[in-house]
């Protein structure tokens, strides 16, 4: 029997601490910001996301109890990882210049700002760590595993997370195209989400074509989540957000309510759920990827 949602997201937070402390025994003082950022409360939306797929791909355990096969939630670990890393960048006052992140102070205000780049460096090489000690709890073959490495890297870097990021900044005070929005919401945050799908297919050992749908499903969930994440910034409070509201367009970002208006924004959101559970349609075991899907499009209700 599958544990709940709420569940996962407990082993996924025990995991993380527990992997965490073995990982940075040796750190020195930088593990103790690199400690503060990740084991910030968090929905943990990319783990779930890759434990979903995998499920629904048909994946069968390999050790470890049957509800949380060995190697699995290690490797669920890895975009978890790279989102940590991306956050303290995001929030730097060279970026976005937040103090507020999860409800608690930013690395660069907890610490410095040296402190917080420095541990953004530290993390990214971690999440490759992660992957490593979940494939092998997984007995997954060195070819596998150099795809999911390769994978997650495309997605976190200039191509995917990083990129995005670098048009989003350009696109600062500019009017854009509702096209030229999607390659910004696709880079900096559909390629992470859509990678944690297609991870979690091919741990599985799915077929090709139910990689690809997978891969469907989490750009069309990815593009939905950064759609209400846009317009949580103009509705939410910063008690419900864990950070500041109005920021968007403080900075005058990019945003699908200043490119769709505000009901443009939300009928994208409920056009791109309705692409993502087609998606899901032909899996017998896609419930969990479901659940994720409409708690992320039903954050702003």
């Amino acid at each position: 029997m599958r544990p709940s949602l709420e569940a996962a997201r407990a082993s996924v937070d025990e995991e993380l601490a527990t992997w965490l402390g073995d990982a940075l025994r040796e750190a020195g003082p930088i593990a103790e910001p690199i400690r503060h950022a990740i084991l910030a409360p968090g929905k943990r939306i990319r783990p779930l996301l890759l434990i979903g797929a995998w499920e629904a791909a048909g994946g069968s355990p390999r050790g470890g109890a049957a509800d949380r096969p060995s190697g699995l939630y290690r490797l669920a670990l890895a975009p978890e990882l790279v989102h940590a890393y991306s956050l303290i960048h995001d929030d730097l006052p060279c970026m976005d210049d937040d103090d507020l992140r999860r409800g608690r102070p930013t690395l660069h205000v907890r610490y410095d700002e040296r402190v917080a780049i420095l541990a953004g460096a530290a993390i990214q090489p971690l999440a490759i760590l992660a992957v490593g000690d979940g494939a092998a709890g997984l007995e997954l073959s060195d070819e596998i595993t150099a795809r999911l490495i390769r994978v997650l890297a495309r997605a976190s870097g200039g191509v995917g997370m990083v990129g995005g990021q670098l048009l989003d900044l350009r696109a600062e005070r500019e009017d854009v195209s509702f096209e030229t929005l999607e390659r910004i919401h696709l880079g900096k945050t559909a390629s992470l989400i859509s990678a944690c799908c297609t991870m979690g297919g091919i741990a599985a050992g799915a077929p090709e074509e139910a990689v690809d749908r997978l891969t469907r499903f989490g750009v069309a969930i990815g593009l939905a989540f950064q759609t209400v994440d846009d317009i949580l910034d103009v509705t939410g409070s910063s008690h419900r957000m864990g950070k500041a509201g109005g920021r968007d367009a403080a900075l005058g970002k990019a945003t699908t309510p200043s490119v769709l208006g505000l009901g443009g924004a939300r009928e994208r959101a409920e056009q791109l759920g309705r692409g993502a559970f087609r998606e899901l349609a032909s899996f017998q075991a896609a419930d969990r990827l479901g659940e994720i899907g409409r708690l992320i499009l039903e954050r702003d209700r």
